[in-house]
């Protein structure tokens, strides 16, 4: 989850059912009916083998980690459908297109703004490295003072949005006092190569290889960020019992691969690195440090997460990014805690 990962709007599309910056659908998988007890902390109830779980994924995520992990011998149909950005995953699971999926802490906050429907049913905590801001080779920048009155790109709406306000604000600066220009992870690297940018907020496998051409960390997040994101889900498909079965039998399988990963981290990184073309070595290193920083697993909805969203949300309302200050609390769904809990 250290790469995540935007853009604004989707449609409907005839083979995926969704969306802008959707890139795939994996065929749906499933199998005879089962229990799905030995799975998962929850009841012994049988899902139909024709109950679907739509589910919203990140290139090279859930899907094949679960496969990799031996997992995907899903009780039930799933379809995965591929996303760029956790906003557009909450804006699907609104249309009632999408039934699951996941996000860091900020997307759903926009989700009030909008009066969005979906709810937070779980954590998944993580590493907090490849979150930084980037200057050029040439950069005579020390601090991240120094970008006062620069060309800063970001992405709006994610964590770099909210690092790189933190970051200004412990110098005493605010977002006003750069030239702060929103930009996508591709767009934003294309600009910084061409020496469009004075600075650069942003995460994931972008940052290796910016600095294999000579960028240099200006400061990093790893300290800024909670490493909380979520897993969201559709109001409907919690209150529909069998989807509601599925669920907690998808998050159990979730948190098995997490398991599966962390004792195979070369072996992941290798299938990583291959799906989303980025070398291996690369893949292999940041995964390393993510592990001896935290490693990764679902965690029920706690007081904790929600505290840790609402600072958030505050942060983005003293900076003018949201209207007015909201309560994240109603968010949170805790009707799967006993299931994780009991998942082994």
């Amino acid at each position: 989850m250290s790469t995540n990962w935007l853009s604004q709007n989707f449609f409907l599309s005839l083979g995926c059912l969704l969306a802008l910056a959707t890139t795939a659908c994996s065929e749906v998988k499933s199998t005879s009916p089962a229990t799905i007890a030995a799975n998962s902390g929850s009841s012994k109830i049988a899902v139909s083998n024709t109950t679907q779980l739509r589910v919203a994924k990140y290139k090279g995520g859930w899907d094949l980690n679960l496969k990799w992990a031996g997992l995907d011998n899903f009780p039930y149909q799933t379809q995965f459908t591929e996303f760029t950005g956790g906003n557009l995953m909450v804006q699907s699971i609104n249309a009632g297109a999408i039934d699951l999926g996941s996000a860091s802490e900020i997307p759903p906050i926009f989700a009030i703004e909008s009066k969005a429907s979906v709810k937070i049913i779980a954590t998944l905590k993580g590493p907090t490295i490849g979150q930084v801001v980037l200057v050029p080779k040439d950069s005579t920048a020390k601090t991240i003072a120094d970008l006062k009155g620069k060309k800063v790109g970001y992405v709006k709406a994610t964590t770099a949005h909210y690092f790189l306000i933190k970051m200004l604000e412990k110098v005493g600066l605010t977002m006003k006092d750069i030239n702060a220009i929103p930009l996508s992870i591709p767009d934003g690297l294309s600009a910084f190569r061409k020496g469009q940018l004075d600075g650069w907020a942003t995460y994931g496998y972008a940052i290796p290889q910016a600095e294999k051409e000579g960028a240099r960390v200006l400061e990093s997040a790893k300290d800024i960020l909670s490493g909380n994101f979520v897993i969201i889900a559709s109001p409907d498909a919690i209150a529909d019992p069998q989807k509601k079965v599925a669920i907690a039998d998808f998050l159990c399988r979730l948190q098995k691969s997490q398991t599966w990963r962390e004792s195979h981290l070369k072996k992941w990184s290798k299938n990583y690195a291959k799906t989303i073309d980025v070398d291996q070595n690369i893949v292999y290193q940041d995964a390393q440090q993510g592990q001896q920083q935290r490693p990764q697993e679902v965690l029920p909805v706690s007081e904790e997460a929600i505290a840790s969203e609402q600072k958030v949300a505050d942060t983005f309302f003293q900076a003018g990014v949201i209207p007015t200050k909201v309560d994240v609390k109603p968010l949170w769904d805790s009707t799967f805690n006993e299931d994780i809990t009991k998942c082994k």
